[in-house]
């Protein structure tokens, strides 16, 4: 589209969102000094970022495009959430798609438009700066970017070129350089990823290229946080990468990606989405990483990868999505877990709800200042997720006779527990407490009672949350 005709396009787009929203939040998103395991605000105010993978419009027309965005960027701001990611690198962002080292100020404006759509919606943004794998390979061909071999006019001669050539690396400086100008002091970016799973490209010395950049993105953008993401961990092999990165200084947070996916080679993978996203974050808890931890990427795939999850048509609960949004939290992560296939799953099947049911059940927590430990309570029908604060007690309990392989492929509906009691006698802080339960698929909350330290749940299928707190 020329600018001629993109321009009236960002006016509308712009018009309208200033017409109905209010002004974006000036604080930036930090590690909390409170507690380093947990985001905030500039400001002080807890951030427990809630969303999804939100790369790049189905749409490729650049109207339709925007339209779509903007659509689910309403979606999940009616639904409570504050946190999307985006691959600047998608043919639909891009806009260093023609040459190497060219970048088209014109396209730009999309990823304008959003980022303010964004903003006055209250959803802080991820953005990624690149995904490529390869510059030629036939497989993958989505992964593919042959401007940057020298061939085409780029500066490297093979992909480990361009991780270790000085010529590549001056040029993503330039590149780094770009964006800051045009987005260094924003504070609706949540934090700037260097790679998409950097580690699946084919080459050498991506740890070295990582360790530079994450300092030149420091200096570059001070204020906003500064990360880079390696492939799904479905082996492990990767577990000592994990653990670099992880404990890496300039990676402002931990991140983790895992999916469900029976060709992994992983056998928690195979299982229950709630204990194999869990376990992820365990993964990473163990490191003792001091920062905050998040599970990225999740979701459902066929084995290897090869396509979206087949039996995501019949999840029209989103029991999935439920799962990898409250395991990860429930575990220690710093926020709720992020899910894949934003188009093919979410929206395809209206699941916007789920980022509402999970910031209705954490409402008015603050992270940083409970100090939560997590930890699990034996139970024989529950997995019995804690976070033991100084003032709260946060459990989210999960049926154990209920996952996708019940209720998606076997069709068996969830059952009705009734009268499961919660022993919490070792877990309860000193003060006169208040028992409240949430149940997310009814979206109810109701009163409950401790008597000599153990809970009697009511009747509820699937899952569960229990706030225990001090009386106000």
């Amino acid at each position: 589209m020329t600018a001629q005709r993109m321009a009236p396009l960002l006016i509308v787009f712009a018009s309208l969102v200033g017409s109905i929203l209010p002004a974006a939040d000036p604080a930036y998103v930090r590690v909390s000094p409170r507690d380093p395991r947990y985001f905030e605000l500039s400001d002080g105010r807890p951030y427990i970022p809630i969303g999804l993978n939100m790369i790049a419009p189905g749409e490729s027309d650049e109207e339709k495009g925007l339209a779509q965005m903007g659509q689910w960027l309403d979606f999940l701001a009616d639904n409570q959430g504050n946190f999307i990611r985006i691959w600047m690198s998608n043919r639909f962002f891009d806009v260093e798609s023609e040459s190497s080292g060219s970048y088209d100020a014109e396209t730009a404006k999309r990823l304008d438009a959003v980022l303010e759509r964004a903003a006055r919606r209250g959803i802080r943004v991820k953005l990624t700066f690149e995904h490529f794998r390869h510059f030629f390979r036939e497989e993958q061909k989505w992964a593919a970017k042959p401007i940057h071999h020298a061939s085409r006019g780029g500066p490297a001669s093979d992909e480990s070129d361009f991780f270790s050539g000085p010529a590549s690396r001056d040029q993503f400086r330039r590149k780094i350089d770009w964006f800051a100008r045009r987005y260094g002091s924003n504070p609706n970016v949540f934090a700037w990823e260097l790679w998409n799973e950097i580690n699946a490209v084919r080459a050498q010395g991506w740890e070295d290229w990582t360790e530079v950049m994450l300092k030149e993105l420091r200096a570059r953008f001070p204020h906003n946080l500064a990360t880079q993401s390696l492939g799904s961990f479905d082996t492990a092999k990767v577990r000592d990468k994990y653990r670099w990165l992880a404990l890496l200084p300039g990676n402002d947070f931990a991140q983790v990606h895992r999916y469900l996916d029976l060709g992994a080679s992983l056998e928690v993978c195979h299982g229950p989405v709630d204990v194999l996203t869990a376990d992820a974050v365990h993964e990473l808890l163990k490191f003792n990483p001091g920062k905050p931890v998040v599970l990225a990427e999740s979701g459902a795939v066929e084995p290897g990868h090869s396509g979206p999850f087949a039996l995501y048509a019949k999840d029209k609960a989103g029991i999935i999505l439920h799962d990898v949004l409250f395991a990860p939290f429930f575990s220690g992560a710093a926020a709720a877990g992020q899910i894949w296939h934003w188009d093919q799953y979410v929206a395809a099947n209206n699941l916007w709800f789920q980022f509402g049911r999970f910031a209705e059940a954490v409402k008015e927590i603050d992270p940083p200042a409970e100090r939560f430990q997590a930890v699990e309570l034996p139970h024989e029908r529950l997995r019995v997720r804690v976070l033991r604060g100084r003032s709260t007690l946060l459990v989210w309990c999960r049926d154990r006779n209920n996952d996708w392989r019940t209720e998606l492929e076997q069709g068996v509906q969830p059952a009705k527990i009734e009268r499961a009691v919660l022993d919490f006698r070792n877990n309860l802080p000193e003060s006169k407490l208040r028992v409240r339960f949430y149940d997310p698929w009814e979206s109810k909350w109701s009163d409950g009672r401790l008597q000599s330290g153990k809970v009697t749940l009511p009747a509820f299928s699937r899952s569960i949350v229990v706030r225990i707190e001090a009386k106000r």
